[in-house]
């Protein structure tokens, strides 16, 4: 089960990309801690390594990891510090969102927008300046797991989150976020299963945790995390995916549920369930569904314009790419009106997120529909 894979035992890595740069060479020293997304310029990408190693398998090889973490950590920290002091500072971040029943009974949605949780982490460890939170939560079975998820995941973020000095804030924040999504989960089936009857409901979670200029992702279902960048190169801008999404089809997937003794029928678990990991979902929790999330590490950059995040009744009938492309053209539209008292920038993104809500619901997603957009602000 997920729970067992967490206390370590040896597991398995995919290959890592061959050697191309020295700092592939500096990490000899064992796995990296995060599936590293790309770079903003080909110039930097000395300094990240991709690596598919999902969240579950990154407490491998113990002791002959640690010096080498250490080293790694100490040098990565200095990397980032020159790169935040190069680019100006920390970018500012700035939540808008918007959301429709579609042809629901109810809404299961739920989201989360926490621009600024600073002051509620502290004491910080001395390199952290700003931390901030964003999520979505898409429901199945019922509202309540969604509901809980978005009151309580954060809660448990901000008691776990590091204090004071630490020797790594990338291996602190990891753990707090595994520990986090652990929590709840737990917390949220003990609620579920003292009702009588026991509550069947079940969410996914995808959620953004900005700990200066550098974006975690962690993610359970099948909701998504896209950033819109723009590339130099090609003069576009580009809708770069931060999260990994989990359907029962997916070989991993589908061969830890069947190790569990569970099964995969119309592509849904037990022919019912759509989602391979949730938070809730109880009666599925024996048959191989965790609540161990995907966690992914992007470096934000001059370049980069907004985050979207929503669940899948907008990427029913949006690609990603049509999704950001929506979004700047509204950004882009001479014609909205700003209201007195009221920024340009903020009516604008508040624009953009309803109408691609309206959009979605045009299109015939007939799920509810959930989009969370989050201004970079230079």
């Amino acid at each position: 089960s997920g729970k067992e894979a967490l206390k370590g035992g040896s597991l398995l890595f995919d290959d890592l990309p061959p050697s191309s740069s020295s700092a592939y060479d500096k990490r000899a020293g064992g796995p990296l801690l995060f599936d590293d997304l790309p770079p903003a310029s080909s110039g930097d990408s000395a300094s990240h390594i991709t690596e598919q190693v999902s969240a579950v398998g990154n407490h491998g090889k113990g002791e002959k990891r640690k010096a080498s973490e250490e080293e790694k950590n100490g040098s990565e920290e200095l990397v980032e510090k020159k790169v935040c002091k190069a680019s100006g500072g920390i970018f500012g971040l700035k939540g808008y969102m918007a959301e429709r029943k579609g042809e629901r009974e109810e809404m299961q949605d739920a989201h989360v927008i926490l621009n600024d949780i600073t002051e509620e982490c502290s004491p910080l460890p001395p390199q952290i300046t700003r931390v901030s939170y964003f999520a979505v939560f898409d429901g199945h079975g019922g509202v309540r797991a969604s509901k809980f998820a978005a009151q309580n995941l954060h809660q448990n973020l901000i008691k776990k989150f590091p204090k004071g000095e630490v020797v790594s804030v990338e291996k602190t924040v990891k753990r707090c976020l595994l520990d986090s999504f652990k929590h709840t989960d737990e917390e949220f089936l003990k609620q579920a299963s003292s009702q009588k009857p026991a509550w069947k409901d079940g969410s996914t979670a995808t959620c953004v945790l900005a700990v200066d200029n550098i974006l975690y992702i962690a993610n359970l279902g099948d909701s998504r995390a896209i950033l819109c960048r723009y590339n130099e190169e090609s003069q576009k801008h580009t809708a770069l995916s931060l999260s990994k999404e989990h359907n029962p089809t997916q070989y991993e997937e589908r061969m830890r549920i069947q190790k569990a003794g569970g099964n995969v029928r119309d592509g849904r678990v037990l022919g019912v369930l759509e989602v391979s990991r949730s938070i809730g979902d109880g009666q599925y929790k024996r048959s191989g569904v965790i609540s161990v999330p995907d966690i992914k590490r992007c470096q934000l950059s001059h370049n980069d314009r907004f985050i979207l995040l929503a669940c899948d009744g907008l990427f029913k009938v949006f690609s990603p790419e049509e999704a950001v492309n929506f979004i700047l053209s509204c950004l882009e539209d001479k014609n909205i009106q700003t209201r007195e008292g009221k920024l340009a920038a903020d009516t604008r993104y508040e624009a953009a997120c309803n109408r691609l809500a309206n959009k979605a619901v045009q299109r015939g997603s007939a799920d509810n529909v959930t989009v969370v957009v989050v201004r970079i602000e230079h």
